[in-house]
């Protein structure tokens, strides 16, 4: 199983590259995993909220293919704990997913189409977090995931 995270915005800024790179890295020893940075469309400003949204979703499903399970990140999705997450991964590689996207979307959330194709929803926090740190959380969060299902220290419940 692959792991491809995705994002609608800027490059990583340099205070949360390092950490990203860092995780990203690690969970690589478990599953081959990369990101992709979509940038925002170049004339975002001078679109509405529903359009902008609309047309990063055309950019975000031109990218999935039909297999591919798609974990929307979502302040409305459900919340998991640490292990709860190590336990989906494992459902999806049980299940024998080809490959788990996470998305988190632009500064206006995702468009409705993109939230309909997606397989789950998924909340990180109630809290309203920025983008470039949800990134951050995320890598983190799955490479503990990880060291759960392999019994790791990393992870002291």
């Amino acid at each position: 199983m692959k792991i491809q995270l995705l994002s609608i915005g800027k490059d990583h800024e340099p205070y949360v590259k390092a950490g990203v790179e860092d995780f990203t890295r690690r969970v690589s020893r478990y599953y081959p995993v990369e990101w992709s940075l979509i940038p925002t469309p170049k004339n975002a400003a001078t679109l509405s909220q529903p359009d902008l949204k609309k047309k990063e979703a055309e950019t975000v499903l031109g990218l999935l293919a039909k297999e591919d399970f798609l974990i929307a990140l979502d302040e409305r999705g459900k919340q998991m704990t640490s292990e709860g997450l190590a336990a989906f991964i494992q459902t999806r590689a049980n299940d024998s997913a080809k490959k788990l996207v996470f998305l988190i979307g632009g500064v206006y959330g995702l468009d409705e189409s993109v939230l309909k194709r997606a397989d789950y929803r998924w909340s990180l926090s109630q809290l309203t977090l920025p983008h470039q740190l949800v990134r951050l959380l995320l890598t983190e969060q799955l490479y503990r995931a990880c060291t759960i299902l392999r019994n790791e220290k990393y992870h002291h419940a």
